[in-house]
């Protein structure tokens, strides 16, 4: 099942996408029935209370970068309030002169997650849709640490929606395709850690709540945008996340 968020008639809610129509699932949204899909505002899928990202988490990025693979996973986090939505604009800050795309599989926690085992970690997850870990090369590099570097607003695309039905993760196509070019290509059977052995690692660290956001790290190919670039995240099976750069007013 296809699951997006909208704004319909003073309602947010969330509802399942079949054929270009919006069919509720929130209880006191089912009044309005099916809705067209251009009828209705899309939304942010989520309002996460975190997002935890995996850096070098793909082996064919770890020889692009001539890094050793890490023992462990290595986590940072992004700030909620970097989401934005399918064909929302990605904003170039004027503190960067090097920004990035990183295309990702992004999972969706379902609900509270704390300690669970790889095996039981499907039962957590609501979903899976793509990513963009859009980064500031520059600043990163210049600090250090990767907090401003990844943290402006608009830095973590993610949709077109979430993919509920998720029996095979194990071998999809990723690709990320700026202005018509494919410019990162790479296979999720390549992770060097598997999207529930994410949750359950991250799990034991810390509390993951319902709409919480894991983004799983990129394959190799990640490279430069600048203003007025169309970027395309497509995961086989999951859709295409499209969203389009401009620079800070």
């Amino acid at each position: 099942m296809k699951v997006i968020r909208v704004f319909y008639k003073g309602k947010t809610f969330y509802g399942a996408l079949t054929d270009q129509k919006v069919y509720p699932l929130d209880k006191e949204a089912k009044q309005f029935g099916t809705i067209p899909l251009k009828d209705v505002q899309l939304l942010p899928l989520v309002v996460p209370s975190k997002i935890v990202c995996v850096g070098l988490n793909y082996k064919a990025h770890a020889r692009e970068l001539k890094m050793n693979i890490p023992e462990e996973p290595v986590l940072f986090l992004k700030p909620p309030s970097s989401i934005i939505g399918t064909g929302e604009d990605i904003v170039y800050p004027k503190m960067s002169k090097n920004v990035h795309y990183e295309g990702e599989l992004a999972v969706i926690i379902g609900k509270q997650c704390k300690n669970v085992s790889p095996k039981d970690a499907p039962d957590y997850i609501f979903g899976f849709t793509c990513a963009n870990d859009v980064t500031a090369r520059d600043l990163q590099q210049k600090d250090g640490q990767w907090t401003r570097a990844k943290g402006f607003d608009t830095f973590c695309p993610i949709g077109p929606w979430i993919e509920t039905e998720f029996r095979h993760m194990e071998d999809l196509t990723l690709k990320t395709i700026v202005n018509g070019e494919v410019r990162q290509e790479g296979q999720t059977s390549d992770m060097i850690v598997t999207p529930f052995e994410l949750v359950s690692f991250i799990s034991s660290i810390m509390t993951l709540l319902p709409g919480d956001v894991i983004l799983t790290g990129t394959p190799p190919g990640v490279g430069e945008l600048k203003p007025g670039d169309e970027v395309h995240v497509e995961i086989e099976g999951l859709g295409t996340l499209i969203n389009k750069v401009v620079e800070e007013k």
